[in-house]
């Protein structure tokens, strides 16, 4: 089901809105009250004693943590149609990550106690959210088996892959550009391992003219090859 709404055109495949239907979701955007981001703004940080959550309609945003010891995890990306900070509004606790844009964004704040009126209203906000959250499980189980089953190339490659199919856009001669501006030291904490290995793998990558790489875009030049290197073990035989 894909809403249908001025403000939300098209919302990522799979996403919190696209379980709702649209006077629902139309609802939930009227409970609270619109908000714009430049990119580099943080919507939450690790610790708030905060409820409200944020409907994203346009741009991304992403998800990091940070441990005792100050190692940083990139953890989620989240875009259009797209719901965060709903673990917070649900049970009342710490915020357990910082939400910061990637880029120009713009949705719907809504405050807890509001969302608590809607949820008790239409339990279909409640399922929503329930999916969303069995969702999000599943990519955490899946990035924790991918430590498992592959060394830090192989992980960034799969993260590649990844960003390609959610925001990739078509080029010329069967290339996928993906324009979201994440740092090398992103990628590098969404895979837990250096910027060193990331810069080394972005150049076994270029050398084997599978990729290109700008300020904070790359694209990938020949798809096929990227997904046949993600079902390998390794690139190299390079430790990381």
């Amino acid at each position: 089901m894909v809403v249908v709404d001025l403000h939300l055109q098209d919302p990522v495949p799979d996403s919190f809105a696209t379980h709702l239907s649209p006077n629902t979701y139309l609802t939930l955007e009227s409970a609270g009250v619109r908000r714009r981001y430049l990119a580099g703004t943080p919507l939450f940080h690790q610790g708030d004693l905060t409820r409200h959550v944020f409907l994203i309609e346009d741009g991304w945003v992403k998800i990091t943590a940070t441990s005792s010891r100050g190692w940083s995890a990139l953890l989620a990306l989240r875009g259009p149609g797209d719901i965060v900070g709903e673990m917070s509004a649900l049970d009342s606790q710490p915020r357990m990550a910082t939400v910061t844009t990637l880029t120009l964004v713009s949705g719907v704040l809504v405050p807890g106690e509001r969302l608590d009126v809607c949820i008790a209203n239409d339990p279909s906000v409640a399922l929503a959210i329930s999916r969303h959250l069995a969702k999000s499980l599943r990519e955490s189980d899946n990035q924790r088996m991918q430590f498992g089953a592959s060394n830090g190339d192989g992980r960034l490659v799969n993260v590649l892959i990844d960003l390609m199919d959610r925001v990739g856009k078509p080029g010329e001669y069967g290339a996928i550009r993906i324009d979201l501006p994440l740092s090398q030291q992103d990628l590098a904490s969404s895979v837990g391992v250096s910027r060193e290995v990331v810069a080394r793998t972005l150049r076994v990558l270029r050398s084997r003219k599978t990729i290109e790489t700008g300020r904070r875009s790359i694209v990938v030049l020949k798809p096929d090859v990227l997904r046949a290197l993600g079902r390998s073990v390794s690139m190299s035989t390079e430790p990381s």
